[in-house]
């Protein structure tokens, strides 16, 4: 890695991970200079907020009166950022320093890469199959569906789906690219001015991943960098999630066309 500068954008709202994962980046990014970490905080309850502070030697911390959502977070902390390369960075991934470096390594090398995404796994271990080269409103339901025998019935577009068959040895040109952690070039996070606030939160990652592919820009998966991620599935848990998640479906589609199978 270059001299290159790398803000990194972390949006949080209560979230039970994030003084354990800031401990863990404290430690992995020390003095580093090279790394600014700036956390827009939503809103979260008082005592949160209190416990929060206590970072602010280590990230400049925002705390905003209500929450506007995943996207404006973001882009409040980084669309008047200098930096090289933003970090869209979820309060619950466990990042080591060497997978960051060797993704910014890939950018820098090959300048036609616009935004990288790692292997995101489970803390076991296992893979999250996150990435995406289409959207269908029929992929969504069979994901929700609770009946084993209709997956096992399309078990092989449930796999399409989910791009379960990445190869682990080379870089693959994407579509879509998870929002639990991105590595986009600054330039480019701009040029389409960074995420479509209309979302809430859900498929405002879809949604910037497709305005990039619009202006032909390149995503590409890398396998040789992982991250944890303490991936929850809040959408299939709490109804008031799901609800937010279908009106974004809504949006998503009504902006890019409804794709029913």
């Amino acid at each position: 890695m270059s001299n290159s500068r790398v803000a990194i954008s972390i949006v949080t709202y209560n979230s039970k991970y994030i003084f354990d994962v800031l401990e863990k980046l404290k430690k992995e990014f020390c003095a580093d200079e090279r790394f600014r970490f700036v956390i827009l905080d939503n809103n979260s309850n008082n005592d949160y907020k209190e416990h929060l502070e206590k970072y602010q030697d280590f990230a400049d911390i925002i705390f905003h009166d209500k929450n506007e959502g995943f996207g404006f977070g973001h882009n409040y902390n980084l669309l008047s950022a200098t930096e090289d390369y933003f970090l869209v960075f979820n309060p619950d991934i466990i990042l080591e320093k060497e997978n960051l470096i060797a993704m910014i390594d890939h950018l820098e090398k090959d300048k036609t890469i616009s935004l990288i995404v790692p292997k995101v796994l489970n803390a076991d271990g296992s893979t999250q199959h996150l990435i995406r080269n289409r959207v269908t409103v029929f992929d969504y339901a069979l994901r929700f569906i609770p009946f084993t025998f209709v997956k096992e019935l399309f078990s092989k577009r449930l796999e399409s789906y989910e791009c379960r068959n990445l190869p682990d040895n080379q870089l693959v040109d994407i579509r879509i690219g998870s929002g639990c952690f991105m590595l986009i070039r600054g330039s480019e996070f701009k040029l389409v001015n960074g995420f479509d606030e209309r979302y809430f939160m859900y498929f405002e990652d879809y949604d910037l991943c497709l305005e990039l592919k619009k202006r032909g820009k390149r995503i590409v998966y890398s396998p040789f960098s992982s991250v944890i991620h303490y991936y929850e599935r809040g959408a299939h848990k709490n109804s008031n999630l799901f609800k937010i998640f279908l009106i974004s479906m809504v949006k998503f589609f009504n902006k890019w066309g409804w794709k029913l199978f």
